[in-house]
């Protein structure tokens, strides 16, 4: 059984056959469920999770990163995607697109995302992963006594498969640090009941593609971050403890 944040409980056939749809899995369960990128934020900071609940985050970023992940894994979505062929989203043509349609892309998003998608698909490395994998499956679970939901982008027999952009191919072990992306790791592994994780990483200039397997210890690290992150939520969120007291300690 679910029980999500907002009371609502659920059978768990029942819920992952609504998370296939995005309006339910990024709506719904975007409000009333916590992610891996969610608990991300209550880690780094508690009051910006709060502060942005409810918000849609966007950037550039963001947008030619979902774009890729539609070309490479779900590219029958691009045929409902509006794009619009002007400079910048300040552009009078491109707010009345956004009005009209309510999702709208930048024709140079698009450019971006698919001068990435083609360096991807070139590359045998890269194709071995997709080779007689499942793409986009949803997965929810109960841990800690929280509802988590994730989406796992590549998912083979024995592997879960992780599509990530950066600015620093070299630099991506520091990244997966800042960025949590250890937690995210140990999280799949253990909703999809999996041993082995695997980021499949692209260096947004160069093109340059990176294949990083993780290590015991890079998950251990994950489950230490995870475990700091619920107890951070359950202090603040569920104990009610009073935000404006959060104070972060370390020794340099």
């Amino acid at each position: 059984m679910i029980t999500l944040l907002n009371g609502d409980t659920w059978g768990r056939e029942e819920i992952i056959a609504q998370m296939y749809e995005d309006k339910f899995y990024y709506g719904h369960l975007g409000k009333h469920c916590l992610s891996s990128s969610s608990l991300k934020t209550v880690l780094k900071s508690p009051k910006t999770y709060r502060n942005t609940l409810g918000l849609n985050i966007d950037s550039p970023a963001l947008r030619i990163g979902s774009l890729l992940h539609w070309m490479i894994l779900e590219p029958n979505k691009l045929d409902s995607k509006v794009f619009v062929d002007v400079t910048t989203r300040t552009t009078k043509a491109y707010k009345e697109a956004l009005a009209q349609h309510g999702e709208v892309y930048l024709q140079s998003e698009r450019n971006a995302a698919e001068r990435l998608a083609d360096a991807l698909l070139r590359n045998e490395e890269a194709l071995k992963l997709l080779n007689k994998a499942e793409f986009e499956i949803p997965e929810i679970a109960m841990m800690e006594g929280l509802p988590f939901r994730g989406k796992v982008d590549i998912l083979q027999e024995d592997c879960i498969i992780d599509l990530k952009t950066t600015q620093d191919l070299n630099g991506f072990k520091w990244s997966a640090d800042k960025y949590c992306y250890d937690m995210q790791a140990w999280m799949y592994c253990k909703m999809f009941n999996k041993k082995k994780f695997t980021f499949l990483v692209i260096d947004k200039g160069s093109c340059d593609i990176g294949v990083f397997e993780t290590s015991d210890e890079f998950l251990s690290k994950g489950k230490q971050k995870f475990n700091q992150a619920v107890s951070n939520y359950k202090y603040f969120f569920e104990e009610n403890h009073d935000l404006d007291q959060y104070v972060l300690r370390g020794i340099l």
